[in-house]
This record gives structure tokens, C-alpha cells and sequence, in this order.
């Protein structure tokens, strides 16, 4: 979706990749990609407060159980679907852990909003505990770690994160559709090359996805902690921007991290990528130096560099790889390359019980399918930056009449741009659609320019609007809806066969745990050393 064209024709590449992929003998491949999501929620006392109590026995081991685990807070619950073809099913199985939680959480609420609920002081914000292993120390200390650099607040913020892959036969189909000069050296380094083509054109037109699907247009006055702010209010007790879109990705967000603001990663290729993050786990922090890593005796931070591990980066979108035990996620993605992308800037959609509709899911399959097979060129850091720009403008005014984002230096209007991109994305729709033998990526692109013509409809208006009419407060609101999403929950319990299969995932999980915790060889001081230590080779296997 190159931004050249003064025409709506699909570029030649793009056309060229569709047409290769719906020939009869590689139609069935983009059938065979994956799709997984992560949804953060906070656990919330039926008052609305953040709860204090340890993440449930009854949920198993947040170090060892594949599908339930916390996050930053001990109360930040984070679910993860399996791997599927169908992200239909992966919606499956994201309602399916929701019941059982809810089957193993008493009275308490999932907070169906990515902005939090009332909070508690910093102190009392209470961080993941992962148990008395080393490596569960080790999670532990990280998160002490992003407690002193941003504080625990920020931390409290939800999202959802979408994985997303193609089949790696895709990948070969079309690297031997490459002219034999322009090829490169394997199949492995054409598949990293192509997913970081996409995470290009991903910062080139993700802002697209905040004016789309940005729901955080407004929260509790108390998340500002008494700092200054551009916000305005509603009442007493809450804060918003009448035209935002996404306040938890806009600057108030993960986006006010001091020593990253400078981090520009480079997107020319793995290579390139790895060694911009390489640096930023090796470099000290004067800051950070100035913190230390423990106090008191106590670890505080894993190290003193711009960024603890590699994790701590925080972007729209990752190139990722599946990580063998003990193994950092840097070497993995050295090693052996990229094996998907982790989309990480949907907010909670309050108005879905899981927080993500099907619609979006499938938009999504469109949006990265065009970011993959369109021409990318490399983006300078004033690209970067123009990028990083357009991002957050709409994610606080994307709403705003008549809004210009700039493209390549030149203003255009984020409508005109937006229509643009729709248009572009039809043929993609159509070749998914045409696998499926119905219309439902079309028809969610319809639902997306329906947005474009009526800002009423999208999620972040809805949600303002809603909230005023109730003459709430933010926090009152949204323990309402909660509750709501709650009862419906509560109303579909699991099968009992069902319900005994996750209560058996969660025995063996603590079961896992406590053999960790029980074979640990070495203190933690020499883990830790080890682990700072690391080198990456690019050639590894």
C-alpha cells in the first residue's frame, strides 16, 4: 500500500502476490496461517477497586500455565488462546477461558476497559509474583524494574495483542516467484525480510487501526496521580480528550517512557533490528545507573541499560519467534528468524465480552495480508518519525473534523487516506473471502468505511458517548458494564467435563512450578549474571 499512487490501482506487487496466492495450487495456503490473541484484563473488587488478593490458586501457576498467566500486577490477568488457523476459533477459545476464570474468581470482575479502574497509591499496586524459582525471580525483578522507571500505574493499562502469521509455504511460493538475481540467500532470511516489509508498512498506516478501533477516549482522574495534563473534564472524577481515539497508546500511555523515547530500532531488516535492540539492552542509562539494582540488599532492576531486557520495548508491533526454554528472545529471533508478528495496539473493546469482535480480527487478516505482499520501502528515521507522528495524532484527535495526517511531507486528509487504504485492501478481501466462500472480510471493510463517513460509529465515540449519557463517572461506568459482561459469563458456565479439564491444567501447572522450584540449582545473584551475559549469534540453530 505504497503512498505514491495519485490512482486507487493496486500497486504491482501486491496485485502480483494476490494473483500468485489464488492460483489453484496455493489457494489453500493462506487457509494455514496462525492467529493467537493475549488479552490483558485487571481482577477488580465488585466496588470497582483494584484487587489485592494473589492471583487464584485455582487458575494454576501464572510461571507454568500456557494459556492463563499475569502480566505486570498481580491482579493483571493475561489470557492466551492457542495457536489456530481460524481466528474464529481463537475467539472459541478466548470466551471459554473467560467462563472458567469467572468460575474461579468469586465475586470479583474482569475490567472490560484498557484504561484501569480506581487505583490504589503506587505502593499498594501490587506486582506479579511468579513464585521463589530463579526465573520467577527474575520476572519478578523486570517488573520491579518497569516499576521504577515508569512507575506501577502505567503498568496497570490493558490491551489486546494479536499474533498473526502466514504459512511458510506462502513464503516460499513467493520467494520462487523472485527473479533468481533478487533472491535471497534462504528461504529463512526471505521470510524475515518479508515480515519486516510488513511491520513497515504496518508503522506506515497503523493509525488507521486507532481511528478504527481506538476505546480508551476517556479515564479516572486518579490515573494522572495530581501530574499536569492536557486533559479535560467530565465532573470530578474523570479525565478525556473530546476527539481522542486511544489515550492508552497516545503520550499518557506506554508512549511517556523516558529512555525509550529516544529509540528509533532500525526496520531495514532483522539484521539491522537486532543489533539497534542489542545495544539498547548493553548500553547504560544514566538514570537508571543513578537507581542501581538493588536496594537495601533487594533487587530492583535487572540491569542499568536503556532497556532491562528486550521485552521492555515497547511498540505498535514485534517481530517474533517462539523462544526455547531459557533462551532469550533476542537469540531466538537472531538465530532463526521471524516466525510472526505480535500486534500490540488494539485497546479492550468494551462493547465485546472478550474485548474483540470477529470483524476486527478479520479487518486484521486483510490489513497484515496487504502490509505483507505491498511494496515497503525502507523508512529513515524521518520516515520513522513521521510514522510515529500520524500515530499519535489520531490516537488523541483522530476524531477531530477535517484532520491531516502527513504523507511523505505532504499534508492529507486522514479521510481521503483512509478511503485510500480501503479501497487498496479490496482485493485481499475478496481472495480471503473467495477461501471462505462467504463475504466476511468484505463486509468488515464495509463496516470500517462506514466508520470513515460516520465517526459516530467508531468504538471511541460510542464509548464517550455512552459514558456521558449515563452521567457516570468512568470508574462507575465501566464497573457497570463489567458487571454486566459478568453475568453473561457467569450464565454459561463450562460443561463439567470442560471445567475438569482446565482444573486439571491448572494442578499441573502448580505442579510444574513447584518441580522448578524444587530441582533449582544456584542462587539467583549467579541466574542473574548469567543471564545479563548473554551474546547473540546470528547464525545459531
Amino acid at each position: 500500500m505504497p503512498d505514491t499512487t495519485m490512482n486507487l490501482a493496486i500497486p504491482d506487487r501486491l496485485a502480483e502476490g494476490l494473483a500468485l496466492l489464488g492460483q489453484a495450487p496455493n489457494r489453500a495456503l493462506l487457509t494455514q496461517g496462525l492467529h493467537g490473541i493475549e488479552k490483558e484484563s485487571l481482577r477488580v473488587t465488585p466496588a470497582g477497586t483494584l484487587a489485592l488478593t494473589a492471583h487464584p490458586a485455582a487458575l494454576g501457576s501464572a510461571l507454568t500455565h500456557p494459556l492463563l498467566t499475569t502480566d505486570y500486577s498481580e491482579a493483571l490477568l493475561e489470557f492466551i488462546t492457542p495457536a489456530d488457523a481460524d481466528v474464529a476459533t481463537s475467539l472459541e477459545h478466548l470466551d471459554t477461558l473467560h467462563r472458567f476464570v469467572y468460575s474461579a474468581i468469586g465475586d470479583e470482575l474482569i475490567w472490560n476497559q484498557s484504561m484501569p479502574c480506581r487505583l490504589p497509591s503506587e505502593a499498594e499496586i501490587p506486582i506479579a509474583n511468579f513464585g521463589i524459582s530463579n526465573i520467577g525471580r527474575l520476572k519478578h525483578v523486570y517488573r520491579q524494574g518497569l516499576a521504577v522507571r515508569y512507575g506501577k500505574t502505567m503498568q496497570c493499562i490493558a490491551g489486546v495483542h494479536f499474533n498473526w502469521s502466514l504459512h511458510e509455504d506462502v513464503w516460499h511460493v513467493l520467494r520462487e516467484a523472485e527473479p533468481a538475481n533478487a533472491r535471497l540467500d534462504s528461504a529463512q532470511d526471505f521470510q524475515s525480510a518479508r515480515y519486516f516489509a510488513l511491520i513497515r508498512n504496518f508503522r506506515r498506516y497503523s493509525w488507521l487501526l486507532m481511528y478504527l478501533f481506538g476505546a480508551s477516549p476517556a479515564l479516572d482522574a486518579g490515573f494522572v496521580r495530581g501530574a499536569s495534563h492536557s486533559l479535560e473534564s467530565i465532573g470530578d472524577h474523570t479525565l478525556y480528550l473530546p476527539h481522542a481515539t486511544s489515550l492508552r497508546m497516545s503520550d499518557l500511555g506506554y508512549h511517556n517512557a523516558s529512555a525509550q523515547a529516544a529509540l528509533l530500532p532500525n526496520y531495514d531488516d532483522l539484521d539491522s533490528y537486532v543489533a539497534s535492540l542489542a545495544r539498547a539492552v548493553s548500553q547504560p542509562y544514566p538514570a537508571y545507573e543513578a537507581i542501581g539494582t538493588q536496594r537495601d540488599g533487594e533487587w530492583v532492576q535487572i540491569n542499568t541499560n536503556v532497556l532491562q531486557i528486550e521485552n521492555e520495548f515497547y511498540s505498535s508491533i514485534r517481530p517474533k519467534r517462539v523462544a526455547r526454554p531459557g533462551e532469550r528472545a533476542l537469540t531466538a529471533l537472531a538465530g532463526r528468524g521471524v516466525q510472526y508478528v505480535e500486534i500490540r495496539c488494539l485497546d479492550i473493546d468494551p462493547f465485546e465480552p472478550i474485548g474483540i469482535a470477529e470483524s476486527t480480527a478479520r479487518f486484521l487478516d486483510v490489513f497484515l495480508l496487504s502490509c505483507a505482499l505491498d511494496d515497503s520501502p525502507r523508512l529513515s528515521p524521518a520516515g520513522l518519525t513521521e510514522s510515529s507522528g500520524n500515530f499519535g495524532r489520531v490516537s488523541r484527535e483522530g476524531r477531530s473534523p477535517g484532520l491531516n495526517l502527513q504523507r511523505e511531507g505532504v499534508p492529507i486528509s486522514l479521510l481521503e487516506w483512509g478511503h485510500e487504504l480501503l479501497d487498496r485492501m479490496l482485493p485481499a478481501a475478496a481472495l480471503l473471502d473467495s477461501l471462505r466462500d462467504d463475504g466476511a472480510h468484505r463486509l468488515t471493510l464495509e463496516a470500517q468505511r462506514a466508520k470513515l463517513d460516520d465517526v459516530s460509529l467508531t468504538p471511541s465515540a460510542r464509548a464517550l458517548a455512552a459514558l456521558l449519557a449515563s452521567g457516570q463517572s468512568f470508574a462507575d461506568f465501566n464497573l457497570a458494564q463489567s458487571r454486566h459482561i459478568a453475568e453473561g459469563f457467569r450464565a454459561r458456565p463450562l460443561p463439567a467435563e470442560e471445567r475438569a479439564r482446565f482444573e486439571a491444567m491448572a494442578h499441573e501447572s502448580l505442579d510444574r512450578q513447584a518441580t522448578i522450584e524444587r530441582d533449582e540449582v544456584g542462587d539467583f545473584d549467579t541466574f542473574v549474571a548469567a543471564y545479563r551475559a548473554f551474546t547473540l549469534n546470528r547464525f545459531s540453530n
